[in-house]
């Protein structure tokens, strides 16, 4: 393992502040490569995921029951300055298509019921037609996400589909859901925030 020419602390810090400091020593450049010490598992796997996404090696070790992430960057990366692109979105830059932001487990106010009802339906009319780049679990729509759900049969189809299914990974936590079989990838509140501000068409349930 190569000797980290920075080292970022990120214990104690909440979801996604840890993501966005390992973003920023990224950004950079400079640096081969760059020790990120994390206390939880959540922050371990969102770090990791952003890294690997942006064609980094992630070697992760514990020690005394934190989580030491040692990223290694691509020459790309290490030569890139402040004014290199920014702003561009994970995974498909110039693709189009429609995110789905939902923030609730039940469409539309009055009956419960009926709410549950037309959810089902949303999700049954979305494997019917070309499947939407994302969807995206915030809030009580977690509950949407988690095996056993009444849509998770549509969730399948659809992540099988192509489909990206994000799970806010601190609405799990403050739902105490976190031990629960989750569809797609936990994520964070950046990760989110790069599709939501991205060339896509952005719909909001909730």
């Amino acid at each position: 393992m190569l000797v980290s020419s920075k080292l970022i602390d990120c214990r104690g810090l909440a979801c996604p502040l840890p993501v966005i400091e390992t973003k920023k020593a990224i950004e950079a450049g400079g640096d081969q490569s760059i020790l990120i010490i994390v206390d939880n598992n959540a922050a371990c796997e969102n770090v990791s995921r952003f890294a690997a996404n942006g064609g980094c090696r992630v070697d992760v070790t514990e020690k005394d029951g934190h989580h030491h992430l040692e990223i290694t960057l691509p020459d790309s990366k290490v030569k890139e300055t402040e004014s290199s692109p920014r702003g561009k979105n994970i995974e498909a830059e110039s693709m189009a298509g429609n995110v789905y932001f939902i923030t609730t487990n039940s469409l539309g106010q009055g009956s419960t019921d009926l709410g549950d009802v037309l959810m089902k339906s949303l999700m049954v009319t979305l494997t019917q037609q070309d499947p939407p780049v994302a969807l995206l679990f915030l809030n009580a729509g977690v509950y949407l996400a988690i095996e056993g759900s009444p849509v998770w049969e549509q969730l399948t189809d659809l992540a099988h589909k192509g489909t990206k299914v994000l799970v806010c990974g601190t609405c799990l936590k403050y739902y105490k859901l976190e031990g629960k079989n989750a569809m797609g990838t936990v994520s964070n509140m950046l990760e989110v925030n790069t599709w939501l501000t991205g060339p896509y068409r952005v719909i909001t349930i909730g």
